[in-house]
């Protein structure tokens, strides 16, 4: 039996637009999106931590260095995504982060 068949006809929702479709299992089953938290910075890739530059407590503006990540030969500045201060620095110099790694909390 093909997928289709078994996933008979739904009503589905986009943007307030009503649609009339087949959901495929992968699509039922998938994980549902969760709004990133502005608060907590995590690696986006694997690497290894080169250089720190924030301490606890510290006031950082949007924008600003935190870390230096090193990944495939480059290195990648993780920066404040809003202005606020550090929480706390969950990693230091020579850390290997693995990706999505929790390196800085902010509030």
């Amino acid at each position: 039996m093909s997928e289709k068949q078994n996933n008979p006809s739904e009503d589905f929702t986009i943007g307030g637009m009503f649609y009339k479709t087949t959901l495929t299992d992968k699509f039922k089953n998938r994980k549902p999106y969760k709004e990133p938290d502005l608060n907590l910075l995590n690696a986006f890739i694997p690497g290894t931590i080169v250089e720190v530059k924030v301490k606890r407590g510290q006031k950082v503006e949007k924008g600003q260095p935190l870390l230096l990540l090193e990944a495939m030969k480059m290195r990648n500045i993780i920066a404040a995504p809003k202005d606020g201060r550090i929480k706390k620095v969950w990693v230091k110099v020579n850390d290997l982060v693995s990706k999505n790694q929790l390196l800085v909390e902010m509030y």
